[in-house]
């Protein structure tokens, strides 16, 4: 099993600025996933419980001379400390070396009998070159390696129908009013491109539409709902008819979700998986001054539903 390629100084600004921040926001540890052609970063997509999240990158938007083998088809998997990468990556642009290479090694750690896995940094100059050593889980066995690919599939399945939601900031705003008022948030998309989120209690209910938003995938036919009509009552037309999907989810793990600012989407996505299993975030990246879709990454984030009929 052998891994080591060279981090560009793109693939250290996206990892430390943006990606690795983000992550760090919902979770201490994350599976890094590496195959011929990705490099993947996974939080807890074994788990049904909390906030997913999939970052996927190609090789080439993170690195040069990527050399990878194993005898399971070429893919690696392990859990890393988040923190600790952090750490290695702010010390490898501080260092401005010519070169950050990174490999995956066995050495005696001071408190271990046995050699233990370790993912290196060595940043390399003219006169001088840095290794840091971060410390990594096991690799993943072959059949653990299988269950996670398999969990990975999942993520990619899209909702039928995906509405772009505004600026995240203004979400988060939001967000921040309604997590006073209740600690379960009701999230509705209309295939007219139209986004409710609500939070009700015994005492108040409130919430918000987005109206007319870009809609990607199945799309009502016709007119759009009644102009004149109340929120609530356009709302609970398109659910008889058909045309919206309406989930619970927690509070916590929305206000979570919205840190995926931190990588800077250009677009953002949400839509309800089939059978209203999931509530799906999907993010887009442009090309610099473009609106020209960067398909070298993506974001998904995926929030468990909760059942309605559990207090």
């Amino acid at each position: 099993m052998k891994f080591r390629a060279l981090l560009t100084d793109h693939g250290v600004s996206l990892l430390d600025r943006r990606f690795v921040p983000a992550f760090e926001k919902i979770g201490k540890t994350c599976h890094l996933y590496l195959t011929r052609e990705h490099v993947i970063l996974l939080h807890n997509v074994l788990n049904a419980n909390g906030v997913q999240a999939v970052a996927q990158f190609k090789k080439d938007a993170l690195f040069e001379d990527y050399r990878i083998s194993s005898q399971n088809d070429d893919r690696i998997a392990f859990t890393i400390d988040l923190t600790l990468l952090t750490r290695a990556l702010r010390s490898s642009m501080s260092m401005d070396g010519e070169m950050l290479q990174v490999k995956l090694v066995k050495k005696h750690a001071v408190t271990a009998d046995r050699p233990m896995p370790f993912l290196t940094f060595e940043s390399k100059g003219q006169r001088s070159a840095v290794v840091q050593d971060v410390p990594i889980s096991n690799p993943l066995t072959r059949t653990d390696v299988h269950e996670l690919q398999s969990a990975l599939d999942m993520t990619q399945d899209l909702p039928r129908t995906l509405v772009q939601v505004p600026d995240l900031h203004q979400l988060q705003v939001l967000a921040d009013r309604l997590k006073n008022v209740g600690e379960i948030l009701e999230v509705t998309i209309t295939q007219h491109g139209d986004l409710h989120l609500q939070v009700s209690t015994t005492m108040v209910t409130i919430g918000t539409e987005f109206r007319k938003l870009w809609v990607l995938g199945v799309r009502a036919n016709g007119f759009h709902l009644d102009e004149e009509s109340s929120p609530s009552a356009r709302l609970e037309r398109a659910l008889q008819k058909g045309e919206a999907s309406a989930v619970q989810v927690s509070m916590k793990h929305f206000v979570k979700s919205l840190q995926c600012y931190l990588t800077k989407p250009d677009a953002t996505f949400y839509g309800i998986a089939q059978n209203d299993s999931c509530l799906t975030m999907i993010s887009q990246f442009f090309f610099p001054g473009t609106r020209q879709m960067d398909n070298s990454i993506s974001l998904h984030y995926r929030l468990p539903v909760l059942d309605p009929g559990v207090p």
